[in-house]
C-alpha cells in the first residue's frame, strides 16, 4: 500500500523533555534547556538538548574552530578578501601544503606555514572529540563501538595528512585544504602512482564501501517496510512471533535464503563500514613507501594484462604533415 511507504517520520510523540539517565559525575555538565523542533522529529527525535560539552568537547571545538579560521581567512587571502569571490570560488580554493623543498621543516607561514597549523588544530579537534566519545560511552555504561568505529576513519586522515608524509619525509605529500583541490589531489596521486585502482587495498576498500552502504540500505529498507507492525521497537519484539522483527526475519529467509538476527545485521553493517577506512589506508601507505607503480605490480603479480605492443612504429603527425621521412 502507498500509504505504508513511508519516508519520513509520520507520527511524532509529544511528551515532556526527557533530561537523560541520571549522572553519577558532573551532571551540570548538561546544558542548554531542551524544546522541541518538528522538523527534526521527521527524522529523529523531536527534542533538541540538553547538550554534554565537557572540557574535552569545548577544547575540541574551540581547536577546530581555530583550523577552520586559518582555512577561511587564507582562503579569503587568495581573493583579495572580496566575499563574492570568496563565495564564488570557494570549491576550487584551497589552503596547500609546504613545497617538497622544504621536507619536513616548519616553512614560513604564507610558504605552507599556516596549512600545517591549521592541520595540527584539526588534527587536536579531532582526538579530543575522539576521547569525549569514548568518555561519554564509558559513563553512560554502553559499549564503545562508535568511537572505534570513528577512530577507524580518524586513522585514514592520519595517514593521508600526517602518517605517510612523515614516511616520505616531506609535508609536500599531503592533501591540501579545500573542496576541488583535494579531489585533484587525489587524481593526481593515482596517476603519479600508476593507477591506484590496481591497489588491492583500495580494492578492498572499495568493496567494503560499497558493501556497507548496501547492507545499511537493506537493514534501514527493512526497519521501515514493518514499521507498521513497530519494527523500529526491535529489542522487544526479538523473541516474539508474528512480530514485525519476525516477518522482517521470514521476508529475508525467502527472498535470500538465509536472515541476519536484529543484533547480527548491525555487526555486518559496522564491520564493511570500518574496514573501509582501515584498508584505504593501508593502501594509501604503501603507496610510495613500499610499491611506486600499482599497474606495473598488478602486472607482475597477474592482476592486469600488460598492455600489447604497437604493431608498427608511431609517424609524428606533423612529420607526415610536412612529407618528412621518419
Amino acid at each position: 500500500m502507498a500509504e505504508y511507504q513511508n519516508i519520513f517520520t509520520r507520527v511524532q510523540v509529544h511528551a515532556p523533555a526527557h533530561m537523560g539517565v541520571p549522572l553519577t559525575v558532573n551532571p551540570e555538565s548538561r546544558v542548554g534547556k531542551p524544546f522541541h523542533v518538528h522538523l527534526l522529529g521527521l527524522i529523529g527525535d523531536a527534542q533538541l538538548g540538553p547538550i554534554y560539552l565537557g572540557w574535552f568537547g569545548m577544547a575540541s571545538l574551540l581547536f577546530g574552530f581555530l583550523a577552520i579560521e586559518i582555512i577561511g581567512l587564507n582562503m579569503m587571502a587568495s581573493v583579495n578578501w572580496s566575499p563574492i569571490q570568496f563565495i564564488r570560488q570557494l570549491p576550487w580554493l584551497a589552503l596547500e601544503p609546504p613545497a617538497a623543498s622544504y621536507g619536513l621543516k616548519i616553512p614560513p607561514l604564507a610558504q605552507g606555514g599556516w596549512w600545517l597549523m591549521a592541520g595540527f588544530f584539526l588534527t587536536l579537534s579531532i582526538l579530543l572529540w575522539w576521547v569525549r566519545m569514548y568518555r561519554r560511552a564509558r559513563a553512560l555504561g554502553i559499549g564503545t563501538h562508535v568511537a572505534w568505529a570513528f577512530a577507524a576513519a580518524i586513522w585514514l586522515y592520519l595517514v593521508l595528512g600526517f602518517i605517510r608524509p612523515v614516511m616520505m619525509g616531506s609535508w609536500a605529500e599531503a592533501v591540501p585544504f579545500g573542496i576541488f583541490p583535494h579531489l585533484d589531489w587525489t587524481a593526481a596521486f593515482s596517476i603519479r602512482y600508476g593507477n591506484l585502482f590496481y591497489n588491492p587495498f583500495h580494492m578492498l576498500s572499495i568493496a567494503f564501501l560499497y558493501g556497507a552502504a548496501l547492507i545499511f540500505a537493506m537493514h534501514g529498507a527493512t526497519i521501515l517496510a514493518v514499521t507498521r507492525f513497530g519494527g523500529e521497537r526491535e529489542i522487544e519484539q526479538i523473541a516474539d512471533r508474528g512480530t514485525a522483527s519476525e516477518r522482517a526475519a521470514l521476508f529475508w529467509r525467502w527472498t535470500m535464503g538465509f536472515n541476519a538476527t536484529m543484533e547480527s545485521i548491525h555487526r555486518w553493517g559496522w564491520w564493511f563500514a570500518v574496514l573501509c577506512p582501515l584498508t584505504g589506508g593501508i593502501g594509501i601507505l604503501l603507496t610510495g613507501t613500499v610499491v611506486d607503480n600499482w599497474f606495473l605490480w598488478a602486472v607482475k603479480h597477474g592482476v592486469a594484462p600488460m598492455y600489447p605492443a604497437a604493431l608498427a612504429p608511431l609517424v609524428d603527425p606533423a612529420m607526415a604533415l610536412t612529407g618528412a621521412t621518419k
